[in-house]
């Protein structure tokens, strides 16, 4: 099992992000994330907020080893061309490290804020995801790209230089049974969900639906599913820091599923979701960044078997 550090960027400043980002990979995280939001998304929206492309370009020079991307990029925000050579940027800063991260976007408040188009539903934005995905695989593949689409219109776009890796994955977060799920079928090379056992049971079973009607096989889609994580000893331990960190945050509860409590506890929580073929778990992890999870991932590893 592969874990990745999703590091809030609300409600924190630069160096508190950085520390725990350099923190991370020093403690065996395979990834660092953050978030692609203008507005602070729990909590008072006034909040300072940091830009997620230019977070995860600030900390590449940083690191080594870890994976960095969006979890997950706002479609509507950008056009699918620079979104493409952000994330090239991003490959060439880290060395070839960079993962594409993207959705259809549901915030609307931070849309209406900077005049950014939210178009017309949750239907159009998942349509407008589907053919920007499209272009920028073949973007990052080297096409030289002309398209007029329904949302897009390219003439002989180019993506140069190409990207470090040969294959720049491109991974898709949400669950929408009829477009997001088929896009990812069809484009990602990774998934990003989350939920109980139950709802992520049912979730991957439309996935693979999809992978059946398109004729993918669903292996070689990475599978990554995301919760709240704070370790301790005991659970009436990390239930009052998770409360502290949100409370840091302007907030009082989420509405999803946390693990919280010893390292044994945690890894039994994942092991069915390891079952059913997830290979990673992206933790969320809301400033000011609980340096004792981070510090601790490794006992949940072992737990695992995995270490």
């Amino acid at each position: 099992m592969k874990f990745g550090a999703q590091l809030w960027s609300q409600a924190t400043d630069w160096p508190g992000w950085r520390d725990a980002a350099v923190a991370a990979e020093v403690a065996g995280w395979d990834s660092v994330w953050t978030w692609d939001h203008l507005l602070a998304i729990f909590g008072p929206w006034e909040q300072p907020i940091f830009e997620g492309w230019a977070t995860l370009c600030g900390i590449a020079p940083l690191t080594k080893r870890v994976r960095l991307g969006l979890m997950v990029g706002a479609n509507t925000f950008r056009n699918p061309g620079l979104t493409a050579k952000l994330a090239t940027t991003l490959d060439h800063l880290s060395a070839g490290r960079a993962v594409l991260g993207i959705g259809g976007a549901w915030f609307e408040r931070e849309h209406d804020a900077f005049g950014i188009d939210f178009g017309r539903g949750f239907g159009e934005r998942l349509d407008r995801l589907d053919e920007a995905v499209m272009l920028m695989r073949r973007l990052l593949d080297g096409e030289l790209v002309t398209h007029d689409g329904a949302y897009y219109r390219f003439r002989d776009a180019l993506c140069q230089p190409r990207p470090i890796q040969a294959h720049l994955p491109i991974l898709i977060g949400g669950s929408g049974p009829r477009k997001t799920l088929r896009t990812t079928a069809l484009r990602a090379d990774g998934w990003n969900t989350s939920g109980t056992v139950d709802e992520v049971r049912e979730k991957l079973a439309t996935l693979r639906e999809h992978c059946e009607v398109v004729r993918r096989d669903l292996s070689t889609i990475e599978l990554t599913v995301s919760f709240p994580i704070v370790i301790r000893d005991k659970a009436p331990d990390a239930e009052k820091a998770f409360t502290a960190l949100l409370k840091h945050n302007g907030a009082e509860k989420l509405d999803s599923k946390a693990l919280l409590g010893p390292p044994n506890a945690i890894a039994d929580e994942i092991r069915p979701y390891r079952d059913m073929g997830f290979e990673t778990v992206i933790a969320r992890l809301p400033a000011p960044y609980d340096r004792e999870t981070i510090d601790r991932i490794g006992e949940v590893a072992a737990a695992l078997g995995d270490a």
